[in-house]
C-alpha cells in the first residue's frame, strides 16, 4: 500500500506539474509562481515515484513526504481561503481540489507506513522461549 501511495503521488504530481508548465491554465496566479510550482511538482513527482520503487522506502524520507504533503494541502486551502492571489473560480476549484488530493496521498502514505511497520514488527520479534 505504501509503495502504491508513493507512486500514485509521484505520477499525479508529475502530471499536474507538466500540465501546469506546458499549458499554464489561467487560474489567477502569477505566471512565475505557476511555472515555479509546476517545475517543483515535476521534480517532486519523479523523486516520490522513485521512492515508491525502492524495495523498502526509508521511513524518515516517507515521513518527510507526508509532512510536506500536509503542508502543501494546508497551504492550498489557505491560498484559496485567504486569497493570497486573485484566483479565478476555476483557480479556486483547482487549488482546493489538488490540495484535497494531496491530503489523500498523505493519508494513504501514513496508513501504508503504519501497515509496513506493523508487518515488520511481526516478522522481526524474537519468539518467546518456552520453559518446558
Amino acid at each position: 500500500m505504501l509503495k502504491f501511495a508513493l507512486k500514485l503521488d509521484g505520477v499525479a504530481s508529475f502530471g499536474l506539474g507538466l500540465l501546469t508548465v506546458l499549458i499554464r491554465p489561467e487560474i489567477g496566479m502569477p505566471v512565475g509562481w505557476q511555472v515555479g510550482l509546476g517545475l517543483f511538482c515535476v521534480v517532486y513527482g519523479v523523486g516520490v515515484f522513485l521512492l515508491g520503487t525502492r524495495p523498502g522506502p526509508d521511513r524518515r524520507i516517507v515521513l518527510l513526504v507526508i509532512a510536506g504533503n500536509l503542508v502543501w494541502a494546508t497551504d492550498s486551502v489557505l491560498t484559496a481561503a485567504v486569497k493570497w492571489f486573485p484566483l479565478t473560480t476555476a483557480g479556486v476549484v483547482l487549488v482546493v481540489a489538488q490540495g484535497l488530493a494531496v491530503l489523500g496521498f498523505a493519508v494513504l502514505q501514513f496508513l501504508g507506513l503504519r501497515r509496513a511497520a506493523s508487518a515488520n514488527d511481526r516478522g522481526t520479534r524474537p519468539r518467546p522461549r518456552s520453559h518446558a
